[in-house]
């Protein structure tokens, strides 16, 4: 077996894509590029090799990605300076000989300037066309909003406070978890078949459920009242402001729960279960777990 490489491997999607490879295949296969080694010791001594590169570096990347058969590229986090990041990757990729890349994508309807999530959406329709024209076999995965996003969004008092607090409207939301689109991912790293070349798969869970179910689903776990509210966007980022959320976390979480309400997110695609050869595990159930054992601590 060829070379797999993760990168973004010390992050929480990445490092589950290895654990998940490492159930089915030998470490001496994966490879993990990171930034800063002493992060990945925990991989290293786990018999992963490690490799240096930076996204912003291109000739570090030519260097790490020598040898890689198949790459999974996680999409950066500092949006404003993403796209050039991912020239670099895909240029590198095709320098260094790379067989086919894996990208981390999103789950989007509205491609348009007009999207409440244009900002965030840009790079990656960007980077999908990109790859579609590099000559590279590619795998684009559009993921569904992670399930994990949920706690995020709620924030750490929804206990206490006992509203969950978001501009989303009624809108639906085809949550997944995060380890599901590890699995998913590292699935189609190890296939074999060529099924997945050039296709591009969506990524969500079973059902779209909004943001009332979700709350519906929390109290049901703690024993708490849990309500939903919904403010105008005017009246979210005043209040937000008053509490010294950062203007940009404002704008971002703003921005994805106005997608929300307009149904960027609620197409649900069976993509997810095929990979897995089972159901997703739904948001009633990742909500459990997370809700029930914080009402214990």
């Amino acid at each position: 077996m060829k070379k797999i490489m993760i990168t973004g491997a010390t992050g929480p999607l990445g490092s589950a894509v290895i654990d998940s490879l490492l159930k089915r295949t030998s470490p001496k296969h994966i490879v993990a590029l990171v930034r800063n080694a002493d992060k990945a010791a925990g991989l290293a001594a786990r018999g992963v090799e490690i490799r240096i590169g930076d996204y912003t570096d291109h000739a570090s990347l030519v260097s790490a990605f020598r040898g890689i058969d198949k790459l999974y590229f996680v999409s950066g986090n500092d949006i404003a300076h993403r796209m050039p990041q991912h020239e670099n990757v895909v240029q590198a990729a095709k320098e260094a000989g790379v067989r086919q890349v894996v990208y981390t994508s999103f789950q989007h309807k509205d491609e348009t300037a007009a999207s409440p999530i244009a900002l965030v959406a840009k790079s990656h329709l960007r980077t999908e066309q990109l790859l579609k024209a590099s000559g590279l076999v590619y795998t684009i995965l559009q993921h569904g909003i992670y399930a994990d996003m949920i706690p995020i969004f709620a924030g750490p008092h929804l206990l206490e406070t006992k509203t969950l607090y978001l501009p989303a409207g009624e809108g639906k939301t085809a949550f997944a978890v995060r380890t599901d689109l590890a699995e998913g991912g590292a699935n189609v790293l190890l296939d074999t078949t060529g099924r997945y070349d050039n296709k591009t798969l969506v990524l969500t869970g079973a059902e779209a459920v909004s943001y009332h179910d979700v709350v519906k689903s929390i109290s049901k776990a703690t024993g708490l009242p849990i309500a939903y509210h919904s403010p105008s966007l005017e009246e979210f980022n005043t209040v937000l402001t008053a509490a010294g959320v950062p203007a940009e976390i404002i704008g971002i979480v703003a921005g994805f729960a106005t997608a929300a309400k307009v149904g960027e997110f609620d197409k649900v695609s069976n993509d997810l279960e095929q990979l897995l050869g089972r159901k997703p595990v739904p948001t009633n159930e990742f909500l459990k777990a997370v809700y029930q054992p914080a009402l214990v601590g």
